[in-house]
């Protein structure tokens, strides 16, 4: 049955108020045990010491005097508020959102923190005709160090940086350190800041980039990079070379195609851009090319001259295929878990506010006697009830804390991906030159062939000998140094693989860990705040015996 937009308000609004009352609520002692004995509650009048659906607030300085009739209840921390008890040591880590390196940092003394804060609008005074109309944000990031690149320790400068600053760092990153697991930086999210209040999605945004630079920051290699350091160190517009746009970078293909497919032999291969990616756009021909070589190795089933050899890699790619998927399945668990202590939670909590409202109206009603003995044996109840919401709420805390490696890590495995990517990128590379090299030797004794059967030689066949033989020559350098960015990669690879290996072990065993300790611990609080109550019940059985 569909609820009207009527009804559905007002029961958001009664659920609203309901944890708004819950959330003030202001828990009594223990109830009494079977020490204590019912018949001491029995030989004085009942009363419910603090109730706020009773009486109006206590102020702070009352709860805190000693003479205080407050001084036993158990004040209820804020739901705002994110940091509880934990009963892992791993809590009071060091600052930062942990990369996969986690542990090889805490153990290391140099450390390289970064926070980002203050985000300032300000307006995009060359685009924009109206004024306020077209702006973007900045932010405050601050660094505190004691690493030599930075100046060594006692180091501690800011710079303001926007979002288009970091996505030029990005870019940088991921085309300078080929083969390394860089972490995804966020993404631009158009559709989200629509959607968000602007402040909230700031703040978001802000967050984002904080875990993102800390990440940074936490990868043995990119953290001593000039590129990183620039960007934190450098006052005012971002020094870092910006790479070129899409449309320049396909302009500047267009130009040198021609030259490319009449056989000029300078231009047949860029040396400066073969160790890049081929679909940075700015060598049609190779694009052309690779693609070409790429279809042949997967479509035709043509064996290239050039494969992967190495069979050990091939293993730990498609185990780590695995893993991520594991890692997806075990998430959404995860996700579902933290649903569910949240809910039983919160419905814990109903419960326990809708005893204390009964007890209420049994004290002020009561017409019998018995109704007053029936209120304060329900306000043990709530109270118990209340305080394992509130144990749950704790609970759910660490939980989320705990198990959000899991997401940790399948942004790892993006960014493992892209390492690899960036392999197979240079292996293509490899190949296709390869494949060219052999397509021109083709031809050469072919035109040898032709050429022999003149007397005297093909003049014109013997200058395109010449010019092909050339060719042979800048093909063979740019194969060169596409084989040695292909090595680089590949040892690349391997150093971050066995990284890999050694921190994920260590980090799972401390998140799993931290998760046991958690369940334990919380079970073990809110198991007592029922024991309690469940003496109190005990000697309902004496009495009626």
């Amino acid at each position: 049955m569909m609820m009207s937009n009527g009804d559905q308000e007002e029961e958001e609004a009664g659920l609203h108020s309901s944890r708004e009352e819950m959330e003030s609520l202001v828990l009594d002692d223990p109830p009494v045990t079977q020490s204590q004995g019912r018949n001491s509650q029995l030989s004085r009048p009942v009363t419910i010491n603090y109730d706020p659906l009773l009486s109006s607030s206590p102020s702070y300085a009352d709860r805190q005097s000693p003479d205080s009739p407050f001084d036993s209840f158990l004040e209820p921390p804020s739901y705002a508020e994110a940091i509880f008890t934990s009963f892992d040591s791993s809590s009071n880590g060091r600052d930062g959102s942990p990369d996969f390196s986690t542990t090889a940092n805490a153990l290391s003394s140099e450390f390289l923190s970064i926070s980002v804060s203050d985000p300032q609008r300000m307006d995009e005074l060359n685009n924009s005709l109206v004024p306020g109309g077209s702006g973007f944000y900045t932010y405050l990031i601050t660094t505190r160090t004691n690493l030599p690149e930075y100046g060594g320790p006692g180091s501690e400068f800011g710079v303001r940086r926007r979002f288009k600053d970091v996505v030029a760092l990005s870019d940088r990153l991921l085309e300078t350190y080929r083969g390394f697991f860089i972490p995804m930086r966020p993404d631009k999210n158009v559709v989200e800041s629509q959607m968000m209040q602007k402040q909230e999605f700031v703040e978001h945004r802000r967050v984002a980039l904080e875990k993102y630079l800390r990440k940074l920051a936490l990868h043995p290699v990119i953290r001593k990079s000039e590129e990183l350091r620039m960007f934190l160190e450098a006052k005012g517009s971002l020094p870092l070379v910006r790479s070129t746009d899409v449309a320049s970078r396909m302009l500047d293909g267009a130009v040198k195609l021609p030259r490319q497919l009449f056989g000029e032999p300078t231009a047949a291969v860029d040396l400066q851009e073969v160790a890049k990616p081929a679909k940075g756009g700015r060598d049609l021909l190779r694009i052309f090319k690779e693609l070409k070589q790429s279809m042949s190795n997967d479509w035709v089933g043509a064996k290239p001259m050039v494969v992967e050899e190495d069979k050990e890699f091939l293993e730990k790619k498609e185990k780590l295929m695995d893993i991520e998927q594991q890692l997806i399945d075990l998430s959404l668990q995860a996700e579902s878990l933290v649903k569910a202590q949240q809910d039983i939670g919160e419905t814990m909590g109903e419960l326990g506010l809708a005893f204390v409202k009964l007890s209420k109206f049994e004290t002020e009603e009561a017409i019998f006697e018995s109704q007053r003995f029936r209120a304060a044996d329900m306000k043990n109840l709530a109270t118990a009830a209340v305080k394992s919401s509130r144990l749950y709420r704790e609970l759910n805390s660490q939980t989320v804390k705990h198990l959000d490696k899991l997401h940790d890590y399948l942004g790892v495995m993006l960014a493992v991906n892209g390492a690899f990517s960036d392999r197979a990128s240079a292996l293509l590379t490899v190949q296709t030159l390869s494949s060219d090299l052999s397509s021109l030797q083709t031809r050469i004794e072919k035109l040898e062939v032709a050429s022999s059967k003149i007397f005297g030689g093909d003049r014109s066949r013997l200058r395109k000998i010449e010019e092909l033989k050339d060719t042979v020559h800048v093909t063979e350098d740019a194969k060169t140094r596409a084989v040695r960015e292909y090595d680089r990669i590949k040892e690349n690879n391997r150093s971050e693989l066995e990284r890999l290996d050694r921190e994920m072990q260590e980090d799972f065993k401390n998140m799993l860990k931290g998760f046991v300790l958690n369940q334990v611990g919380y079970a073990e609080k809110m198991a007592k705040a029922w024991e309690n109550l469940a003496e109190e019940t005990r000697g309902y059985v004496k009495e009626s015996s």
